[in-house]
């Protein structure tokens, strides 16, 4: 009861999916993605080849792990 003296309605607690979560972890991966391109796009004329080779990297690694999540079904929603 609270302090009303009220009964509550329902449980709070709600169960989720766990599409739910794994939805939110990629958004969160692919949001700092942008956060690290964006200065680095914003300083691309005053960086040499190797910030520029380093972004190309960081992107791969992205880009592989995004292919691995789309062929395992991670981002299928059935």
């Amino acid at each position: 009861a609270y302090e009303c003296g009220f009964n509550a309605f329902d449980d709070a607690r709600m169960k989720f999916d766990v599409r739910f979560y794994l939805v939110s972890i990629l958004f969160i991966i692919f949001d700092l993605e942008v956060a690290f391109l964006f200065p680095w796009a914003t300083s691309f004329q005053y960086q040499g080849m190797l910030g520029f080779w380093s972004m190309m990297i960081f992107l791969v690694v992205l880009t592989i792990g995004f292919a691995y999540e789309w062929k395992k079904g991670a981002l299928e929603w059935e």
